[in-house]
């Protein structure tokens, strides 16, 4: 029995998110597990790196999972994409130690989220941006953003309904790049609680709407009271861009 680590990038638009849920088969995490059981001829239980939400995106999800089926590594990726649907691919695939563990091994992760901000949405684009109709003050939003990093008490920016021993999590960067008529945030950090890049993304439009001052980021994290911090952006500005090892 090999443990096998891949890549993969899936739109997350038609996926009630990553993780295995009793009432729906349309998660990332069951489609996998289908296919592979298919191709190992017995089951297949698959680990994600980290578990997106219903709507989110990834182009470098890293998961792992023990295969007995003797095909070469290198024909794994060739016979997933075969069986998978369209709008999730696995882009590479390797052997890695039995005990290599995708999640917990994980030393941090990089997310993007996009926002087109004008008038009107992209048909093209619709399903991987949040479209903010009112004008943004990108300095407000440039200058709040370096309050996030660091190691801190993140539990304001988390949702209910997680059971992590520990809200405290390090990040190491936050950027806003300007890409055509997109702005992006990228954020790398230590490991994330639930929605909390979206509940950040939330608080940043909150400031750059001239909802909030660019200084209450500090406070926010300081209450650890989640009512305190902005509204949970859409998960669809969202994806997971690469896991660190």
């Amino acid at each position: 029995m090999r443990n096998i680590k891949i890549i993969l990038e899936y739109d997350g638009t038609n996926y009630q998110g990553w993780q295995y849920q009793k009432h729906t088969d349309k998660t990332i995490q069951q489609t996998l597990e289908m296919k592979l059981s298919k191709l190992n001829k017995s089951k297949v239980a698959v680990t994600g790196a980290g578990r997106t939400d219903s709507g989110a995106h990834a182009k470098g999800q890293t998961a792992n999972f023990y295969l007995d089926v003797d095909i070469p590594v290198s024909q794994i990726p060739i016979a997933l994409n075969s069986m998978l649907p369209a709008d999730i691919v696995c882009k590479d695939a390797e052997k890695v130690a039995n005990d290599f563990h995708a999640r917990y091994d994980s030393k941090a992760k990089k997310y993007r989220y996009r926002i087109l901000n004008r008038s009107y949405h992209s048909v093209f684009t619709r399903n991987y941006v949040y479209t903010l109709y009112k004008k943004l003050n990108l300095e407000k939003i440039k200058l709040a953003l370096k309050d996030f990093i660091g190691e801190y008490d993140f539990s304001a920016f988390q949702s209910a309904g997680s059971d992590v021993a520990t809200t405290d999590r390090e990040i190491k960067s936050f950027e806003m790049k300007y890409v055509g008529e997109e702005i992006w945030f990228e954020i790398v950090g230590t490991g994330f609680l639930y929605n909390m890049v979206r509940i950040i993304i939330g608080t940043l439009i909150e400031i750059g709407l001239d909802k909030r001052p660019e200084d209450d980021v500090k406070r926010i994290i300081k209450s650890c009271d989640r009512r305190e911090a902005g509204f949970t952006a859409p998960a669809k500005g969202l994806t997971l861009l690469r896991v660190y090892y």
